[in-house]
């Protein structure tokens, strides 16, 4: 099965649901396309909010995404955001060397360059406005498209803290689909009391 996952490398909530959904995948054959979206564009934000600077980092680096998918590596772009996120989520940095991040997942570093382009945006919004075209603008990340049963259906969401052992992280995965493949399901919402707990997601 194809899945869609729109992807800012800031947001830790879309960080802890991409790493689930990464484990979920080799058991439930699923092929996941990882696909951008800006929370700097979608909440245009502006240089006096607290995550301007943040976003508009990871803006950059969805940049250098659409540069590699663009030249073929597209199927390396999820070991990419893997290595983004090791740095932001782990180790705290949104500094780090965006070449070397590339060369080690087997991608031209001259993608870095990308950095400072901002042709590459053109991209990004269009892919963002993919999401929302599925899932309407109340949301914000992650969102997640599959074809179903109904045809092509986006969710935000699920919105998780910690990651699920393997047997869970099945079941979360089978009641995701469940509710994709139910016609007229939009929501199910409880208020959160926790933030992501990143020391819950392991690594080989």
């Amino acid at each position: 099965m194809k899945v869609e996952f729109w992807f800012d490398p800031a947001c830790p909530f879309c960080w802890m649901t991409s790493r689930w959904l990464t484990a979920v995948a080799p058991e439930r054959g699923l092929e996941v396309d990882w696909r951008p979206i800006s929370l700097l564009f979608k909440n245009d934000a502006q240089p006096d909010s607290p995550y301007y600077k943040p976003i508009s980092r990871t803006r950059d680096l969805l940049r250098v995404v659409e540069s590699a998918r663009a030249a073929g590596g597209a199927d390396k772009i999820g070991e990419l955001y893997t290595v983004f996120g090791r740095h932001i989520h782990h180790e705290g940095t949104d500094v780090f060397d965006v070449a070397e991040a590339l060369s080690s997942v087997g991608l031209d570093p001259a993608h870095a360059a990308a950095l400072t382009e901002p042709s590459w945006d053109d991209a990004i919004r269009e892919a963002m406005a993919d999401a929302l075209s599925l899932v309407g603008t109340d949301v914000g990340t992650p969102i997640i498209a599959v074809t179903g049963r109904h045809g092509r259906v986006g969710l935000f969401g699920p919105v998780i803290t910690e990651m699920p052992n393997p047997d869970d992280g099945l079941r979360l995965w089978d009641g995701f689909i469940t509710m994709v493949d139910t016609p007229g399901f939009f929501e199910l919402k409880r208020t959160r009391t926790s933030s992501p707990d990143m020391s819950t997601i392991h690594f080989d």
